[in-house]
């Protein structure tokens, strides 16, 4: 089905030579050659160039490997599917950020193929911008990621909120403070995302906004791997800067159910201490955490809140001697809160 000059064309690039190229499809090399002039002159373009003795792509070949591996992808997906259709199978590719690869969204697909007789899916995880790619080349059905889709090309649909979250040692001194500012974390050690990372990006979107640069941090690593952030964070290696989904699937490990967590809305920051007190008279609970935004105005009344709600919170902690986590958010406006989540916080 796929033209054989495709093949041979695609070959040429991920092999880097004509000869490397002919022996990996079993042709000869003057085929191969063949295979690529003949393109050149149904196409009317200039595929490859030499520089410093290697075989690279010019502008227009990039274009048109791009959609030959695009083309490639959607025979071997034909064939696949009329194999499927065959054995009465339907086959779903689904990617992951490695953020968006807790244990609750892998349940879900699990869930479905056990409730869906038939149905086979193939979970991959890899970064925002990679996936995108996959998505567009055919090699992906769905993908699930965390952070705004700006690609036009691409639709998507809310699933969930999220936020970000500090994480820090038990042994860290930041660990028994209700709050921790951009001064105080500057001083920390911190362990990051890769740059390609929404979580990472987000942050570094609300740097930008206070005028700062993540170059004024003290990134000691950037590590790919959540599980492996959480690790070196727990041995108090550095803090780091997770989606709060990312934290709760850690408590979902420590054996902490969904169904032990309560959520609780009030109507304002003011309201965030009385709260957690009624929740702390229970005695049912065994820590408590605080989310919330208080958004500058004209006013002073944002100071008066801002204290006030923190105060409060710190006061509950140490009247019942419970530990409480404090993310309640205070920025300039709304463009600076939505900057701090990763799409807009409940």
């Amino acid at each position: 089905m796929l033209d054989p000059k495709l093949e041979s064309l695609i070959a040429v690039q991920e092999s880097g030579s004509f000869t490397r190229a002919a022996e990996t499809l079993s042709l000869t090399q003057p085929a191969i050659s063949q295979h690529v002039k003949q393109l050149e002159k149904e196409l009317g373009v200039r595929l490859f160039f030499r520089s410093e003795g290697q075989l690279k792509p010019t502008e227009e070949g990039k274009i048109v490997l791009k959609y030959a591996r695009r083309m490639m992808v959607l025979d071997q997906n034909l064939r696949v599917a009329l194999e499927d259709h065959k054995r009465q199978l339907k086959r779903f590719s689904i990617g992951l950020t490695p953020t968006a690869e807790n244990r609750a969204m892998t349940e879900v697909l699990a869930q479905y193929c056990n409730d869906h007789a038939g149905v086979h899916i193939t979970i991959l995880s890899d970064t925002i911008n990679n996936l995108y790619n996959r998505l567009k080349s055919y090699e992906l059905d769905a993908a699930v990621v965390e952070g705004h889709l700006n690609d036009p090309s691409l639709n998507s649909i809310l699933l969930d909120t999220d936020s970000s979250m500090l994480a820090v040692s038990n042994e860290s001194p930041l660990a028994k403070k209700s709050a921790v500012t951009l001064e105080e974390l500057r001083r920390q050690p911190m362990i990051l995302r890769l740059p390609s990372s929404g979580t990472r990006n987000l942050f570094v979107a609300h740097l930008e906004s206070r005028g700062l640069h993540i170059e004024d941090f003290n990134v000691i690593l950037e590590v790919d791997n959540i599980a492996t952030i959480k690790d070196l964070v727990r041995s108090n290696f550095g803090v780091s800067i997770l989606a709060r989904s990312a934290c709760m699937d850690e408590l979902r490990k420590l054996g902490v159910m969904d169904e032990d967590v309560t959520k609780v809305s009030v109507p304002g920051a003011l309201e965030i201490p009385l709260a957690l007190q009624k929740l702390a008279q229970t005695d049912e609970y065994d820590a408590l955490i605080a989310l919330g935004a208080v958004i500058r105005g004209e006013t002073y009344h944002f100071e008066i809140v801002s204290n006030e709600s923190a105060a409060g919170i710190m006061r509950v902690s140490l009247d019942f001697e419970i530990p409480i986590a404090n993310g309640v958010l205070t920025t300039n406006d709304d463009e600076q809160c939505e900057e701090r989540i990763d799409m807009k916080g409940r």
